[in-house]
């Protein structure tokens, strides 16, 4: 029978030393004294930092869980901020009863996923609340990662121009469909896998000229849509989408179409998108293809003169319509 999570796994006693120690500190190589700070060399007085928290349902899910979403997630705030990911700190708030060779499992992708991207775990914190105060187990993890001050631009979009050209690497609403599949028990004739991935091998690709690269954003909530959007407002310039460049998978457009969902609005956790110089933009793509996070590259559309501050989708029947920010929650917890 499974060992479970009890209380006294977050009493700081001996319990606790032991489950941080047998199951934390062993596989996130933390090998030095357990004190209160990680004390960390960072070779740049410009540094990175992000956090962010992860409650998704279920915890398990085809491409992943719930613990290597949480690596991949901040790995890819870092990188799309032109950051070289570093460091995390990861923190559990785990419920009573929770079985601890699921714990494990989560641990260990944490673990694979953070040894993948090249990034330390290291330092954190459990604990542990009473049955039904928590679902399960919640994950907060948080970042640094080093900067350089020419890729400082491509978070605030100060860059970005007429004629950019905008990039995706891959179709994008794999993950929330994965996710809603999983929940809802749906199947597919080709099953559907989520996107969930660290990407911050391939931006490193994507960055070789640092100039030629205006601005990146992760597609987490509110998709593709989102980040137009919320770019369109920061720059005040116009966007348009070409509907029939962005790649999408048929199963997600399938159930878009079913459910009246937009799959340009849903959530991906492997998909990134990037404006570039015009003349830059397809060895961009070309660089992109050789990754495998990057294999469905493809330009889907410019920045604009006229329009300030919209997002026009060029419909792929014809015509064009404003692409419109995403308002209300289509899928809670999906991250």
């Amino acid at each position: 029978m499974s060992e479970k999570i009890t209380l006294s796994h977050g009493s700081g006693g001996r319990q606790a030393q032991a489950l941080i120690r047998d199951h934390f500190a062993a596989r996130f190589g933390m090998t030095g004294p357990m004190t209160d700070s990680a004390l960390l060399a960072v070779p740049s007085a410009l540094i990175a930092f992000t956090t962010d928290s992860y409650v998704i349902d279920p915890l398990f899910f085809p491409g992943g869980n719930i613990g290597k979403l949480a690596v991949c997630g901040t790995v890819n705030d870092l990188a799309v901020s032109g950051a070289v990911p570093k460091y995390l700190s990861a923190a559990f708030i785990i419920e009573e009863g929770f079985e601890i060779d699921q714990l494990a499992v989560i641990v260990s992708s944490m673990a694979d996923e953070a040894e993948s991207a090249g990034v330390k775990v290291v330092t954190g914190d459990t604990k542990v609340v009473e049955k039904g105060k928590c679902d399960r187990i919640f994950i907060n993890t948080a970042g640094v990662g080093v900067l350089s001050e020419e890729l400082m631009h491509v978070s605030s979009g100060s860059s970005v121009r007429e004629g950019d050209r905008l990039i995706i690497n891959g179709p994008p609403g794999d993950h929330a469909v994965t996710i809603l599949a999983a929940r809802s028990k749906l199947s597919f004739d080709k099953p559907m896998t989520s996107d969930c991935a660290s990407l911050n091998h391939l931006i490193r690709r994507v960055v070789e000229r640092p100039a030629a690269v205006h601005f990146m954003r992760d597609l987490t909530r509110g998709g593709l849509a989102a980040v137009l959007n919320e770019l369109a407002g920061m720059t005040m310039c116009g966007i348009a989408v070409d509907e029939s460049s962005v790649p999408v998978h048929e199963a997600v457009r399938g159930l878009c179409e079913i459910l009246g969902f937009d799959p340009l609005s849903l959530a991906s956790e492997g998909r990134v998108l990037i404006v570039a110089d015009a003349d830059e933009a397809e060895a961009i793509v070309e660089r992109m293809h050789s990754d495998h996070q990057g294999r469905g590259a493809a330009i889907i559309g410019g920045i604009i003169a006229g329009r300030e501050g919209r997002v026009i989708l060029n419909s792929s029947a014809g015509g064009n319509r404003f692409l419109e920010m995403p308002s209300g929650q289509l899928l809670p917890r999906i991250c």
